[in-house]
């Protein structure tokens, strides 16, 4: 067995809409795919040995055990495999359930897909599922406890924190898209100009002299009790000589800490004589220069959380501990905690495992205890001097004890700071008296606070603290998502979207496009290329400047990692044709079609799916789609156009020469179609097409009637706004044509524009595509025998493992099965072609190069253009 290919689909893709996180793996199976698992000696017996937890699986049986009973029956190894990266990453703390495994049309290669909650944990998965395998077949040992270890650390390097996870999941529930920027807790929540930022708990709002105020916790302790809050007195110092004056001064017991800590980190607590102060000043000055000295409140360890300065939460926290039994050692009283269900590796769960480390150590020697040492029954041993979740403590909820006192002085102290997410750590025997009364004080206040303790006490109700964060950043009627109008299809793609966005451009909205030359953001081009994935997609959706956007999706993106987007207000599809078929596991139009449907099935249910009634494979989409269907034809009398307006639904059609919208027996006129530019007067019907698709998407959306006809009449067919798409330019004895056209249906969208062209002599410049299928090369070469009096071949810059004779084979046998007689020749590069067919023109000769690197052949033809304009000066 090997592994093909491992992708990441991070979108809506071909195998789920809604599950937009799996991994896809190609795998061979070579001669195990004539070894069923019943033909493997013992195997059934070795994963049920080294995996007995698989027994929940049910499979199709739908019963327990119902995968080890396919397994005993017979089933092949990708199946097994899938199961394997499944189990492997519940064991490791990911519980997700999706998989599918299909045989492509290829015998022994399949695809195997699950899901996955960490990326580069679901292509560990897909890795070693497939060495487990291995090792089971040739019944050598797996060492699956380092698997599930590998497994751990890779998901808590790259997975979200708690805090941040828990904005994430509730923006989630509510329908907000995300995005994480790089590979930290950075997050945008929204898309375009409605976006908003966090990192852990700070915002975008979180105002940044309120961070430095808490990070200055002697400021924060002077601003406090300048404004009658109560905190612990003391001083700051950075000498032994101040920590003697202070001492003095505040008397023990004390608390030393670092002016700029966090976490607990170099904090020294309950020191009761000078030595030990010395060490902790030592300590603290590992984290800063300045220590915080301040005198020790008794009582309990409790966290407010206010959030857009309400509290929200109050969470009492207990340091990591164990209790004695008089049998057990420290150690032994540790590991005994640590197998508690509820601890686990980092953040995987409510509470994290206990480590003993030089915290732990230093406490155990002051009460004159080792890790071997034996407590008496019921006595508690404190091991960690901070009550932090990620050091082993534990939390209570106390949010309905705090009595309206504290309440009001713990949102006083988050407008006194500043923030607008704001943990108050606060030190009292209780919180429900008034902290003037119980001699309690507060310690600091914290930016960015931890939302576990609350989110998921170890006692108490939990409380959802990341609802109030996303009610802050998205209150009510404060929209998240831009508007998408997603343009997927065979040909007219990227016309229809650039269309589309001159209509939006010009109804007053900054549009960001994506296109097979570059993205633009209005009329701006930002990246160069072809930019029809979700990597371009996303592009447009981070930035914040963007109020729309139009995303030309096409299928590679799509096949490669789902879309990029969560979810459109309308998606258009042009057509489906024969292209790039015989790749990527499509072979066929019905393939195709399930790569294109994906587009529609992301419409929102209130939104609308546009298609072509003049497409057969479209209008196949009909019965499936679950949001709202418009359609648009060229022919008013197509069956599926009488259909809906017999039905009252909206069409966009064609008719005595306008381009106009049906809803049932009325019709609006949007303008006629010889006076909008990128028909060419009418000539270029699939030009028309695109304009009838482009305004039955705009006029859904809600754009006016005279906006959309303004728009088309100003869509000019240039370089400038349509590179490569019916670009014609005007010399004195000749035009020439450059368009993209590509595969049979685009070389007959040219043909039919031809026969409305006059012409003596029509040249095309033309070159078979290396990574189609033997019999579109030479479909091409037909319809170009038959448009065309004279052929110039060239060749592709990229041939994609065929070579230069056998694609121009097939594209001269193509000629010739035309039935026309016509010369052709051969000429490998393609500005040496067109230079050559512009030597060629005579009176009235009509040039049509159907060019692969459009930028090339427009700047050659436009030079040649500038050349004329000036010999024509110089002669004058």
């Amino acid at each position: 067995m090997k592994i093909d290919r491992i992708q990441v689909l991070r979108g809506p893709n071909i195998w789920s809409i809604r599950r937009k996180k799996l991994i896809q793996m190609r795998l061979d199976l070579e001669e195990m795919e004539h070894l069923p698992t019943n033909k493997i000696e013992g195997f059934r017996d070795r994963l049920q040995l080294l995996m007995p937890t698989l027994i929940t699986h049910r499979c199709s049986e739908g019963v327990e055990g119902g995968f080890f009973l396919r397994v005993e029956m017979g089933t092949w190894m990708g199946h097994v495999i899938e199961h394997i990266a499944l189990e492997i990453q519940t064991l490791s703390g990911m519980d997700t359930g999706f998989g599918r495994t299909r045989e492509t049309k290829t015998p022994g290669i399949y695809n195997v897909v699950f899901s996955y909650l960490e990326e580069n944990s679901g292509i560990y998965a897909a890795e070693q599922s497939v060495e487990i395998a291995r090792c089971l077949i040739e019944a050598r040992d797996y060492n699956l406890e380092e698997c599930i270890r590998n497994l751990k650390e890779i998901r808590e390097r790259e997975r979200l924190g708690p805090s941040t996870g828990s904005i994430v999941e509730e923006a989630v529930a509510r329908d907000i898209p995300w995005i994480r920027l790089g590979r930290n807790s950075l997050v945008q929540l929204g898309y375009g100009v409605n976006q908003t930022r966090f990192q852990a708990t700070i915002t975008g709002n979180t105002s940044s002299i309120a961070v430095d105020i808490a990070c200055n916790k002697e400021l924060t302790k002077k601003m406090l009790d300048e404004a009658a809050i109560p905190v612990p007195i003391g001083d700051l110092v950075s000498d032994e000589e101040g920590l003697e004056k202070t001492i003095q001064k505040i008397g023990y017991p004390l608390v030393i800490k670092p002016l700029d800590g966090n976490h607990g980190k170099g904090s020294s607590i309950n020191i009761n004589d000078f030595e030990t102060a010395k060490v902790g000043l030592a300590h603290a000055q590992n984290y800063s220069k300045k220590v915080i000295v301040e005198r020790y409140i008794t009582g309990y360890d409790f966290r407010i959380l206010v959030i857009n300065h309400k509290m929200i939460a109050a969470a009492r926290r207990v340091p990591a501990h164990i209790i004695g039994d008089g049998a057990l050692n420290i150690q032994q009283l540790i590991n005994k905690e640590n197998l508690d269900p509820r601890r686990g590796y980092g953040h995987e769960n409510v509470l994290t495992e206990i480590l003993v480390d030089k915290d732990t150590n230093e406490l155990l020697e002051k009460l004159n205890f080792t890790l071997e040492s034996i407590p008496k029954n019921g006595e508690i041993v404190y091991l960690k001097s901070t009550a932090n979740l990620s050091t082993g403590g534990t939390s209570i909820d106390v949010t309905d004890m705090v009595h309206p006192e504290n309440i009001v002085m713990a949102e006083r102290v988050s407008r006194i700071i500043g923030l607008d997410v704001a943990g108050i750590d606060i030190m009292a025997e209780n919180l429900t008296q008034p902290l003037r009364e119980s001699g309690g004080a507060i310690l600091e206040v914290n930016a960015a606070p931890g939302f576990r303790m609350h989110l998921a006490p170890s006692e108490g109700l939990p409380r959802n603290v990341a609802a109030p964060v996303v009610d802050m950043l998205y209150p009510h009627g404060k929209p998240a998502k831009i508007p998408i109008i997603a343009v997927t299809g065979t040909n007219g793609k990227t016309t229809t979207t650039r269309l589309i966005s001159h209509i939006v451009k010009n109804n007053g909205y900054r549009v960001g496009f994506t296109t097979s030359d570059g993205i633009y953001i209005q009329n701006t081009m930002l990246t160069k290329g072809d930019t029809t994935g979700p990597i371009s997609a996303e592009f447009i959706l981070k930035d914040p400047t963007v109020e729309f956007a139009v995303l030309e999706t096409a299928r590679g993106g799509i096949l490669r990692s789902g879309l990029g987007f969560s979810s459109c207000d309308i998606g258009v599809l042009t057509n489906i044709k024969e292209d790039h078929l015989g790749m990527n596991d499509i072979h066929n139009l019905k393939d195709l079609t399930k790569v294109k449907r994906v587009v529609l099935d992301s419409v929102k249910k209130d939104g609308w799916c546009v298609l072509n009634a003049d497409d057969e494979y479209s209008m196949r989409l009909l019965p499936d789609l679950d949001s709202k269907v418009a359609i648009f034809s060229l022919d008013e009398n197509n069956p599926h156009i009488l259909k809906f307006a017999k039905e009252g639904k909206i069409t966009c059609v064609y008719e005595e020469g306008f381009v106009t919208i049906k809803k049932g027996d009325w019709k609006i006129r949007i303008a006629k179609a010889n006076s909008i530019p990128i028909t060419m007067e009418a000539k270029a019907r699939f030009m028309i097409a695109n304009v009838l698709a482009a305004s039955l998407a705009t006029y859904l959306y809600g754009f006016e009637i005279e906006d959309i006809a303004n728009s088309l009449r100003t869509f000019i067919p240039s370089p400038a706004l349509m590179p490569g798409r019916l670009n014609v330019f005007k010399f004195k004895k000749f035009k020439v044509l450059i368009d993209f056209a590509h595969n049979p249906a685009g070389y007959e969208a040219i043909e039919d524009f031809l026969k409305n062209i006059d012409s003596p002599k029509k040249i095309g410049i033309i070159s078979g595509v290396g990574d189609r299928r033997d019999e579109d090369i030479r479909e091409c070469g037909k319809i170009a025998g038959r448009m065309f009096d004279h052929i110039i071949i060239r060749n592709e810059k990229h041939l994609r493992g065929r070579t230069e004779e056998e694609i121009n084979g097939l594209v001269i046998s193509g000629i010739q099965s035309s039935g026309r007689e016509l010369s052709y020749e051969i000429i490998p590069k393609e500005i040496d072609a067109l230079k050559h067919a512009m030597s060629l023109a005579e009176e009235n000769t009509f040039i049509t190069a159907l060019s692969d690197v459009i930028s090339n052949a427009i700047d050659l033809v436009q030079d040649y253009q500038h050349k004329e304009i000036l010999d024509d000066g110089k002669a004058l």
